[in-house]
Formats: structure tokens, C-alpha cells, sequence
């Protein structure tokens, strides 16, 4: 899959919902296994894992590879990470702790070209083409870059609205766990609070002709995101998931003993 091929933007713009999995393993063979499932996009994790950009690189052209579309969780708000996710050739980059509508805009500026951004332009990166194909590639990367902001406080719940008017963000992100920690609640994902915010965030999205993404831990939860109105789904983490497959297998042989 190259990026012009990546039709995941296209089709949260027409309302379809698609999903995730989060990736905080370094591994391009993980990254192709978790492909091979038929997620629509896998997010490589480089704020809660040990992933560098240089084993990212390889893990977007897995995901490639395997027809998801490779997206990167940046550890910070900081244009030279937003700038070296985006040129290994990620379809998109996700950024945490967005809380006001001017650290939406300093997101956007660092993920856009001229006129709409301030992206450091180097054509000879990955994403670039290597140099060879220069013509265009400034406007090509500004329609189908997605930018992805995680709002993961009560702050950035009650400044939805201003962020959401914001030009050039495709998907706002709740994450109901450290959600749940600012509400005073840490872990109560499916308390009446969180959930609320959820929805709210989904609204205000949905009438700016944006989606609304968020985290589901099993598949009741996903259930609930779909009722509050979410279309970007992400379900789990490879950790997790490696981790409870063997879980499952170890409690069910110490039963047999």
C-alpha cells in the first residue's frame, strides 16, 4: 500500500466506521502478523513503547505490506516528532494530550505544507519518494496526511467545540483511560462520566465533519463506542493480547492438575 493508496481517510470522511490496533512491541514481523487479521489501520506506538523512528520505519512498511495503513503515536506535541513520523511515510500521526485549540493548531502547522502548515520540507525522505517524485508531492501530502488529536482531559472535553472548528484535523481522539484519571475516577472507563464525554466529543466531531476515535478493552466496550458515536474503533494492545492468549492456555492447564 502506498500512501495514495490509502483510503483510510476517505472513508472516516464518509462516516463509515473502521478498525485498530495498537502496537507498542518493535517489531515489523508483529506488525505484518497483526496485518494479516484485516485491520483497517494499526497504530505504531512510540509514547507508551520502546519503538525508535528508525524500527518504526520498518514497521509502516509492514503495515504496508499486510493493506493496513500504518499510523504514528508520537510521544509529544513537538513538531520534529510530528516531522519524522510523518516522513518515514506514516498515512497519519497521532498526537497526545491535546487540551486547547491552540495546541490542536501547532499539531496541524507541524503536519502541514505551505499554506496550511509549517512542515519542514525535505522531498528526498521516504515519504517524498525518495526524490522522484517531487512534482505535486507538497499538496498530495497536505490531502492525504491524516492528523489525529487525542483529547485525554476534562480540559480538552470543555474545549471541544473550539478545537473541533479547527481546519485540517480528520480524526478526534478520546482516551477513556486517562479521561477516567482527570474526571477523578482512574480505570471506571464505563463510568456515566466518561462515557458522556465520549458522546459529547463524537457530537461535536460529527458536526464538524470530523470522527471520533476511541480505545475499547473487550468487545462490550467497543459496543459502547459504537452507541456514543465513534467511527475510528481501536481495539487492544499487542501486549495484551499475547499476554491473555497465554494466560488463558496457563489457567486452563493449572485447572487440570
Amino acid at each position: 500500500m502506498t500512501k495514495e493508496k490509502n483510503n483510510l481517510k476517505k472513508r472516516l470522511k464518509s462516516g463509515e466506521m473502521v478498525l485498530g490496533v495498537w502496537n507498542s512491541i518493535p517489531s515489523p514481523s508483529l506488525v505484518n502478523v497483526i496485518g494479516a487479521s484485516g485491520v483497517d489501520f494499526i497504530i505504531i506506538d512510540s509514547e507508551h513503547g520502546p519503538i525508535n523512528m528508525e524500527t518504526a520505519e520498518d514497521m509502516v512498511r509492514a503495515a504496508e505490506v499486510a493493506g493496513s495503513a500504518p499510523i504514528v503515536r508520537v510521544p509529544s506535541n513537538e513538531d520534529h516528532l510530528i516531522l519524522r513520523a510523518l516522513d518515514i511515510g506514516a498515512c497519519g500521526v497521532q498526537v497526545p494530550h491535546v487540551s486547547t485549540k491552540l495546541e490542536a493548531e501547532k499539531v496541524v502547522k507541524s503536519a502541514k505544507y505551505y499554506p496550511e502548515g509549517e512542515r519542514g520540507l525535505s522531498p528526498f525522505t521516504r515519504a517524498g519518494g525518495y526524490g522522484l517524485k517531487t512534482e505535486g508531492y507538497t499538496d498530495r501530502a497536505n490531502k492525504e496526511t491524516m492528523v489525529i488529536l487525542n483529547i485525554e482531559g476534562k480540559e480538552g472535553v470543555s474545549n471541544i467545540e473550539e478545537i473541533a472548528t479547527l481546519p485540517g484535523i480528520d480524526v478526534i481522539f478520546v482516551g477513556p483511560y486517562d479521561l477516567s484519571q482527570s474526571l477523578g475516577i482512574p480505570g471506571e472507563v464505563r463510568d456515566k462520566k466518561v462515557l458522556d464525554a465520549i458522546k459529547t466529543c463524537a457530537d461535536v466531531a460529527a458536526k464538524n465533519g470530523i470522527a471520533c476515535g476511541s480505545f475499547a478493552c473487550d468487545r462490550a466496550y467497543l459496543e459502547l463506542l459504537i452507541e456514543c458515536g465513534v467511527k475510528y474503533l481501536t481495539y487492544m494492545v499487542d501486549t495484551s493480547v499475547i499476554a491473555g492468549a497465554y494466560k488463558d492456555v496457563c489457567d486452563f492447564l493449572k485447572e487440570k492438575k
